[in-house]
């Protein structure tokens, strides 16, 4: 079942469209990436969801009701423009986000008391958010997102600002949200982190959704037909073109097999020596996000 599903939902700046028919399903307990170049018309889509500016034809359903107020407490934002008040201590600032999302007071500290320790900066509880370094304050607004343990949480560059041993804090604890049940949409630029993280992803560019699908099947779909292979004990000379190199006295090289099927290029193969590997090169996310703002880019 979807949390989240979006239909012909539109969106216009003057004369300048920001969304256009822009149709999404988002299922639950997923990791679901949401992709496009700066300018694409992301942020405009997160804002929508949030209720914080409305689109002007179109719906946003969420757990199959029409987006309504009372969904704001079950979603959690962190907006790529962080939003802490700076002169505020940390752990005020963390019991008044929980309390604006109707939480007890004493459940809003025993959460603030958790995620305070669990991120390690329980001894900076005190400190006012202009104390610390950007680092540190990123955790504290990834806290204020999840205090409430919300149904979808919405994370617009989650790892901006962190080192890598935060950033694989941060990735661990998005997983462990996932295994959780909540359902997480990321929009982020990393494709390495959409490679390690999401189920799902759509792509859109120019207010337009390009792209929409499971990852595997995406990867599956623009795959070359390429393949690495590993060749030993050589019976023959390879020919000059297939631009092998040698690693361990075997000869490694790349091969397209065009509209030939991987069988037929087995049987081929093993006329030169001893086939020892034979792999498929799948796409990166990022070669895939390349190739399609391009080929989208002249439309």
């Amino acid at each position: 079942m979807e949390i989240l599903e979006i239909r012909n939902l539109t969106k216009t700046y003057g004369n300048q469209k920001a969304l256009s028919s822009i149709n999404l399903t988002i299922p639950k307990k997923g990791i679901f990436g949401l992709l496009g170049p700066n300018g694409a018309g992301k942020t405009t889509l997160i804002r929508i969801i949030n209720q914080i500016i409305e689109g002007d034809s179109g719906e946003v359903l969420f757990k199959g009701e029409r987006l309504h107020p009372k969904h704001i407490s079950q979603i959690g934002y962190l907006p790529e423009e962080r939003g802490l008040y700076k002169k505020m201590k940390v752990w005020d600032q963390l019991i008044y986000f929980a309390r604006l999302k109707d939480m007890p007071a004493a459940l809003a500290k025993e959460r603030v008391t958790f995620w305070l320790n669990k991120m390690e900066i329980s001894s900076w509880k005190d400190k006012r958010i202009d104390d610390l370094s950007k680092g540190m304050a990123q955790k504290v607004q990834f806290i204020s997102t999840i205090i409430h343990e919300p149904e979808l949480l919405i994370l617009d560059e989650p790892f901006s600002g962190f080192d890598p041993l935060n950033a694989e804090i941060i990735k661990n604890e998005i997983i462990g949200l996932r295994e959780k049940g909540i359902t997480v949409v990321l929009s982020t630029h990393r494709m390495e982190s959409v490679e390690l993280l999401c189920d799902q992803i759509a792509m859109i560019h120019r207010s337009h959704k390009i792209l929409e699908g499971k990852l595997a099947d995406i990867k599956q779909k623009f795959r070359p037909n390429t393949y690495e292979v590993i060749l030993s004990s050589l019976k023959e000379v390879l020919p000059q073109d297939w631009d092998f190199r040698t690693i361990n006295g075997n000869s490694v090289f790349t091969i397209s097999l065009g509209k030939e099927s991987p069988n037929i290029t087995l049987m081929k193969l093993m006329q030169y020596g001893e086939v020892v590997g034979f792999k498929e090169i799948l796409p990166s996310m990022e070669e895939i996000f390349i190739q399609q703002i391009k080929e989208h880019s002249y439309e």
